[in-house]
């Protein structure tokens, strides 16, 4: 069985003053039923580590660079995020491809250097409204799959994300059919590259508007397996009813 995630990317937001959220979030969900990841900005992830020391809540970081070491002034390192406390670290969000024109062999070498030094890549993958409206889902999540994920990859080493960019925060939602048949393929494509009992063990989470009053009815469809949350993460309030539907979803 493959265990639900409800991970939050805090994205570009958060300073020392709301690290008392984290102290909330673990108070609450520590032992939630499902996994819960935070991934806040690097400059809060040591301290964050400290806040959530004696909690079962993972930190993760929001990018890492391909090389461990070097020239690279402004870029942080998979090394560097775990040595702060991070277990995970987000590759390949929308975000990151769109402002940074991130490739796909781009995101897989960053991949390839996160599981290298021990951390679980959360590789993103989504297509844009003018895809989907023009019926090439299918296709660009397919090559953003095979040429965002390393050979090694596994189900340990490895999260998908499937985050649809016109409903990242937008407040637009595909259907449950929408998001089914997508996480479907994603399974589909994973078993016949892996094998199934591979290709089975990754956890695929969907991400794109994911809110309390809409994620029981998302944690619902088939091979969605927890979220990645945005805007929602920030507030214990908003981020706590999420963790819980997922982990009644999980039985």
């Amino acid at each position: 069985m493959r265990r639900k995630l409800a991970a939050g990317n805090w994205k570009m937001n958060g300073t020392s003053a709301e690290l008392d959220r984290l102290a909330t979030l673990a108070e609450r969900h520590s032992a939630a039923g499902c996994d819960v990841l935070i991934c806040p900005p690097a400059t809060l992830l040591s301290r964050a580590a400290e806040a959530l020391s004696d909690s079962q809540i993972a930190l993760g970081g929001q990018d890492c660079h391909t090389a461990s070491t070097g020239a690279h002034t402004g870029d942080t390192s998979a090394e560097m995020l775990k040595d702060a406390g991070a277990s995970h670290v987000i590759l390949g969000h929308s975000e990151r491809r769109a402002d940074h024109g991130e490739s796909d062999a781009l995101v897989r070498a960053k991949s390839e250097a996160a599981i290298s030094a021990g951390l679980i890549a959360v590789i993103c993958l989504g297509e844009s409204l003018e895809e989907r409206e023009a019926g090439q889902t299918l296709e660009v999540i397919g090559t953003q799959l095979q040429g965002s994920l390393p050979d090694s990859a596994s189900g340990e080493t490895v999260v998908i994300a499937y985050e649809p960019v016109w409903a990242i925060g937008t407040g637009k939602v595909p259907s449950t059919e929408q998001i089914g048949e997508v996480h479907d393929f994603i399974r589909a494509r994973l078993e016949e590259r892996f094998g199934a009992e591979t290709g089975g063990s990754f956890r695929i989470l969907y991400g794109g508007s994911v809110k309390p009053g809409n994620a029981a009815e998302i944690f619902a469809v088939s091979n969605v397996d927890g979220a990645l949350v945005g805007g929602a993460s920030l507030k214990p309030q908003d981020f706590g009813p999420i963790i819980d539907a997922l982990a009644a979803s999980a039985g």
